[in-house]
């Protein structure tokens, strides 16, 4: 048994949630009491504002050379389905972000065998000089590293010349999660977990502010979840780099992870509030309603979490694994989810500066 008066009387007063303490919040059925706790240290932190921002995502291939058995969206050079856009295409959807009044575009994509680093690089260029007013978030670690594999130059190189060309910041993607044993299971072929954090803590580094992901809800423990939690609290003292934490739903159907069982309401919000728990040094906790799906994004906001992503628009990863979410909400539809659940909603850029309080 968890004595709850005791952890809340630790954390309201700056102590740190240990692994041991974690892992019994995940085993203890008193899923409210585990929210309420998350809610006052959130609230603690962030008042009631809930962060959203007009954004819109751009996955500009699908052709990798990995095969992750978890992801449903990657392709082969000649499987049905699989496609590359043209920079056309790209900047027709980045000026169709710009007139949607969009601060940003979220851009990743497959490790494509055949495009040179000078495409991503031009394509940075391109989209910085047709829509100043867009900031680039880009690109995970398992990118950043192919690039430095493709050009034969050191991470750090690499992520200088992305900036240069125009990038902005980058998502957390690519982590999945990092206990080697299960990420040998899903994702054999991915770069490792001690490798997405060598990349990005070079990233921080190079003074670039990044997210962070979990996936969860495969073939995981709530040890190995603990694990991952642990090592991007320790990465966060060190850098400082990490803007929010992402932990993402595995999205089962169309997957090919046997034994798979799938997010449900209970286990991602319990997930969420320990999330917000344990990642003290972090400020925000999004719950990413495309794969959690509405209703659990919104109730997710009385679990500590003070971000519910943005507009998206066209995102593919999710959808291609199963997400029955929509693919596109406006402004309107976040604000009023926000303040349904007693919350204020507030519109952000990427980097968290305010633009706009409800």
């Amino acid at each position: 048994m968890i004595d709850f008066e005791a952890l809340e009387t630790s954390l309201v007063n700056g102590g740190r949630l240990s692994d041991a303490d974690a892992l019994a919040l995940f085993a203890s059925p008193d899923l409210l009491r585990i929210g309420s706790l998350a809610a006052r240290v959130n609230r603690q932190r962030n008042g009631d504002r809930v962060y959203f921002n007009v954004n819109r995502h751009i996955n500009y291939t699908n052709i990798c050379v990995n095969r992750c058995t978890f992801c449903a969206f990657s392709k082969g050079a000649d499987d049905e389905g699989c496609y590359t856009l043209a920079l056309n295409d790209i900047l027709q959807k980045c000026s169709e972000a710009t007139v949607a009044g969009a601060t940003e575009v979220h851009m990743v994509g497959g490790l494509h065998p055949d495009l040179p680093f000078d495409f991503y690089l031009e394509m940075l260029s391109a989209i910085r000089a047709d829509n100043p007013g867009l900031h680039i978030k880009a690109f995970t670690a398992v990118e950043i590293d192919y690039f430095a594999k493709l050009t034969g130059q050191p991470i750090l190189t690499v992520i200088r010349e992305l900036i240069d060309a125009g990038l902005g910041s980058m998502p957390g993607g690519g982590a999945e999660i990092f206990a080697e044993v299960v990420r040998q299971k899903i994702c054999p072929e991915k770069i490792s977990g001690a490798r997405w954090l060598e990349v990005i803590e070079t990233v921080h580094q190079a003074g670039l502010k990044t997210n962070a992901t979990m996936l969860f809800g495969h073939l995981e423990t709530a040890a190995d979840r603990v694990d991952h939690l642990a090592r991007l609290r320790a990465l966060q003292d060190r850098t400082g780099g990490f803007q929010a934490f992402i932990p993402l739903a595995f999205q089962p159907d169309n997957t090919r992870v046997p034994g798979a069982r799938g997010v449900g309401g209970v286990d991602a919000l319990k997930t969420l509030a320990i999330s917000r728990l344990y990642l003290d040094n972090f400020q925000h906790i999004k719950a990413y309603w495309v794969m959690l799906g509405l209703k659990i994004a919104q109730v997710a906001l009385y679990f500590g979490v003070n971000d519910i992503d943005g507009t998206v628009v066209e995102e593919k990863i999710g959808h291609d694994a199963g997400a029955d979410s929509p693919q596109l909400l406006d402004k309107e539809q976040l604000c009023s989810l926000i303040r349904k659940a007693g919350k204020q909603p507030v519109e952000r850029d990427t980097l968290y500066n305010v633009l706009r309080v409800y």
